[in-house]
């Protein structure tokens, strides 16, 4: 695995993305830490590739940010070429490619969402070293690990919007509570046919859950 040089900004962090009936939703925490320093307490981490479609990085702030520009160049070409939007797996596709070659040399986690006429709602991860799966949800980052249960246990296919918002809130706040690198706020953006709704979530307003 690539090891982060000093003063390199890690993404530790939460990341999340789920499909509902008719779109699907990407989540994020807002903390970057570089080591045991928090160097942002309110980071967007969902990059818009194309109008509707998005990607959560995990791992290196500066590997992925530069993959995530890559690939929404390239989208931008596609578009160019074809007339049309590109469809999400193209973006996961080549997210998987560029991981996948390099994958000596980065540390880079991404989790591809969006709508497109052709698929609808989909959802893909990409993992360290170039891993490419289509899942109805998925999460990541230094944070997932404590919430495997929990989603595994409310996750429900063919979920509305607000239930699909619901979860994936929790979810997030239930990690950032555990995961000393995850914090902050939550963002979330609902991806559908009509376009993109972003939804912010300040500290005091996330949902709240026993504390010992």
């Amino acid at each position: 695995m690539a090891q982060l040089k000093p003063g390199e900004m890690n993404l530790g962090t939460t990341i999340m993305a789920v499909q509902f009936k008719g779109g699907v939703i990407v989540g994020a925490d807002s903390r970057t830490t570089s080591g045991t320093w928090i160097a942002n307490r309110v980071t967007d981490k969902l990059t818009q590739l194309h109008d509707r479609i998005f990607c959560c990085r995990s791992g290196s702030a500066a590997d992925t940010q530069a993959l995530a520009d890559i690939v929404k160049y390239y989208l931008q070409m596609m578009t160019q070429s074809h007339g049309e939007p590109p469809r999400t797996e193209m973006a996961a596709n080549l997210f998987q490619s560029l991981i996948y070659q390099n994958k000596d040399a980065l540390m880079a986690g991404i989790i591809v969402a969006g709508w497109d006429k052709y698929a609808g709602p989909s959802v893909y991860s990409v993992s360290l070293g170039g891993a490419l799966n289509k899942q109805p949800f998925t999460i990541s980052g230094s944070g997932s690990s404590y919430i495997y249960g929990f989603c595994d246990a409310n996750f429900k296919e063919d979920m509305t919007k607000d239930e699909a918002i619901d979860f994936a809130r929790k979810a997030i706040t239930l990690a950032l509570s555990r995961d000393g690198s995850s914090g902050g706020v939550v963002r979330l953006a609902v991806i559908t046919e009509d376009g993109v709704e972003r939804i912010f979530t300040p500290g005091n307003a996330l949902p709240k859950f026993w504390e010992g």
